[in-house]
């Protein structure tokens, strides 16, 4: 018996939200429902693959449009009734099987399904919609669009309606448009009768505008384009012609007020605006009383001075209300100081360029690998440092540098050609647009960043998040270790950058360093010849307030033997973390190396690495040596931090979720054997792919 409703999940896997789509789909299947996967991209394809194993997976070719990948599934589809679900949106829990059952009630006569859905935004998760009102009204009565044309402003996406398998077929002309809007409404014009559900069958997710490519005046003037279509198609239509004329004007006025278009397209799309209201203004339709039937007075007049007089005389109201927003703004600008605004208006500097490192620590991470090049490469760029004053001491000597809040600091940060930070740089500066802003990061993701965060009181609290995207939205480039990281990166910091996927330019000395100098290391460290090496890096919880090992260190050495040297490097976070290692320098067998930078010449001298859910596994993994992992909170972790995938599945060596396990880990071979090898070797080609020296 063929199923009685065909999901259909489509297009890319865009900013990796089909994995939660997928996996909402496969939680609770039914009999009478089939998943459909029309996957664009290599990316949605492999994320089918692994979390849609049940359903029937069409790949297709990279840059395949909506339309066409809506249409390749429904061609497949065996159901009765259809469910276009773009990868980027989701499903409620139980959704599609509350759909499935309602359209099991519904005589052939009926062509559409419409229901509620909640909105989600990079911000928001399962807010309310505006519909559920309107839909409230509807009932569960199955009527025609003439007798209810008010069905016409229920939110016009095809993820809040079902359409039955024939009346798509028969309409396939205008409900497989590359225009989605236009086909959300042709689906009501076209149905014979439309049936309603008050409850949330969808999820729409709206992609934060900083994301994607900005809206052109074509695209502006494509939305009147359609509504023009649309009133022809419906000119000999009474009611849902007028619907639809309000909706035209509704959005013409909003889009020429919210757009931000240049005054050039503003007057264009206003003018032309202005021509599709007079021409499909319904005979004898009058204005609506107060302002808004002004504004509806001075489109259609094409009085677009008058309007913008009008816009005008609105915003001096609003001023009075604005002031202590204002006062606010005056007193932030006030603070980024003379200097700094001096420094501004001078030309940029092509040949100056500022480095900073977790947060102002000194000269590290990637920031420090790219300003060694840069010396080789281009040594007529002068770089410049900014450096914490209790960190100033700890610096190289010669280092060139400034202190935040000085004079220089605001000067050179004015000035600067290329500013390159593995965090942030202070929410004051400035991005100049002849200046570049490299991002190169800290780390591969395993926990949850950016705006993955927010559904994660225990990390996201004090965390700004509008700021936080505003400092992303001066990236030019972001540096990435791997694809992993490049996909994470795009959900959890969504803005315009470049994603330079070259690999981590800290990681390159792990391809290059000789025997000599990792011996060199060793010695410095204090590692006698022969002796084995184990680094210990755990890293920061959000849960804890402070930090003392979660391993009994000494017993552990004991244990070891005296062979083995445990070098023991507490989170950057935790500066005060030595007085927990004191006692334990047991015949220089336990070495607290917290405070040695860099953290790569640890990484060089240590045979092999233990290590919690810190990123350092996998810049770890690049020298190809043991790595083990333990895990003794990792279901505390996840449920407080969030990650993106499964350690205790996925890990580049054994696993130990006790002291006693990883004891006897690291006291047999079970720490490099063959097992070892070979989940380390599956770790080294998903997140080591683009390091290569």
């Amino acid at each position: 018996m063929p199923p009685q409703l065909s999901v259909v999940v489509h297009g890319p896997n865009t900013q990796g939200h089909l994995t939660a789509l997928l996996d909402s789909l496969g939680a609770a299947p039914a009999p009478d429902i089939e998943v459909i996967v029309a996957a664009v991209g290599d990316w949605a394809r492999e994320t089918a693959r692994e979390h849609a194993p049940g359903a029937v997976l069409l790949p297709l070719p990279d840059g395949t449009a909506d339309a066409e990948a809506r249409t390749a599934g429904a061609a497949r589809a065996c159901g009765r009734w259809l469910h276009f679900v773009h990868a980027k949106d989701g499903l409620p829990a139980g959704a599609p099987a509350l759909l499935a059952a309602r359209a099991a009630e519904l005589p052939d006569t009926v062509d559409v399904l419409l229901f509620d859905h909640v909105r989600t935004t990079w911000q928001t998760s399962g807010a309310p919609s505006y519909d559920g009102r309107l839909l409230a009204r509807a009932g569960r009565a199955e009527t025609a669009l003439d007798d209810l044309p008010a069905l016409l402003r229920l939110t016009p996406m095809l993820g809040n309606r079902l359409m039955r398998a024939e009346h798509w077929r028969t309409h396939a002309d205008a409900l497989g448009t590359d225009d989605e809007v236009y086909a959300a409404y042709a689906a009501l014009l076209t149905a014979a009768r439309i049936a309603c559900l008050n409850h949330p069958g969808f999820e729409h997710r709206e992609l934060r505008p900083q994301s994607v490519p900005p809206r052109t005046l074509d695209d502006h003037l494509a939305v009147l384009d359609r509504y023009e279509a649309l009133l022809e198609d419906t000119r000999t239509r009474t009611a849902p012609h007028t619907v639809l004329y309000h909706l035209m004007v509704r959005d013409s006025l909003r889009t020429f007020v919210r757009a931000g278009m240049p005054e050039r397209d503003a007057r264009t799309f206003f003018h032309r605006a202005s021509g599709a209201a007079r021409r499909w203004r319904p005979e004898g339709l009058r204005h609506p009383a107060g302002p808004e039937g002004l504004r509806r007075a001075l489109l259609e007049e094409d009085a677009y001075a008058r309007y913008r007089a009008l816009q005008n005389a609105n915003h001096a109201r609003r001023a009075a209300r604005a002031a202590l927003r204002a006062g606010k703004r005056q007193l932030r600008t006030r603070a980024l100081g003379l200097q700094y605004r001096r420094s501004l208006a001078r030309p940029v500097d092509p040949s100056l360029a500022v480095f900073s490192a977790y947060w102002n620590r000194g000269v590290a991470c990637n920031p420090a690998a790219i300003a060694a090049k840069l010396a080789e490469l281009a040594p007529q760029i002068h770089p410049v440092w900014v450096v914490a004053t209790d960190r100033v001491a700890l610096l190289p000597p010669g280092t060139d540098h400034v202190v935040p809040g000085s004079r220089r600091y605001w000067e050179v940060l004015g000035r600067a050609k290329f500013l390159v930070n593995n965090v942030n740089f202070a929410d004051a500066v400035v991005k100049r647009p002849d200046a570049v802003h490299v991002q190169t990061h800290h780390g591969t993701p395993l926990k949850r960043m950016g705006l993955d965060q927010m559904r994660y009181p225990a990390t996201a609290k004090g965390l700004d998040f509008a700021a936080l995207l505003a400092r992303v939205d001066k990236w030019d480039y972001s540096v990435s270790a791997n694809s992993h990281t490049t996909r994470m990166w795009e959900r959890a910091y969504p803005a315009r950058y470049v994603s330079l996927d070259h690999g981590y330019p800290r990681n390159d000395v792990f391809y290059t360093a000789t025997a000599a100098d990792i011996a060199a290391i060793r010695a410095r460290l204090g590692i006698a010849p022969g002796r084995r090496a184990l680094l210990y890096a755990p890293t920061h919880r959000d849960y804890e307030a402070g930090w003392t090992p979660r391993l009994d260190l000494a017993t552990l050495a004991e244990r070891l033997g005296e062979d083995t040297v445990l070098l023991v490097r507490a989170h950057y976070f935790h500066a005060g973390a030595a007085p927990a290692l004191t006692g334990l320098r047991r015949a220089g067998r336990v070495l607290d190396v917290s405070a040695y930078d860099p953290v790569e010449e640890l990484c060089l001298a240590a045979d092999a690495l233990i290590t919690d859910y810190s990123s350092i596994m996998f810049d770890y993994a690049n020298l190809d040596r043991p790595v083990v992992i333990h895990a003794d909170d990792w279901e505390t972790y996840v449920a407080t931090r969030g990650v993106y995938f499964d350690l205790m599945a996925e890990a580049p060596g054994p696993v130990a979720r006790t002291q006693g396990e990883l004891t006897d880990i690291l006291a047999s071979e079970a720490w490099r054997d063959d097992e070892a090898a070979k989940a380390r070797s599956v770790f080294r080609r998903r997140f080591c792919e683009y390091d290569d020296g």
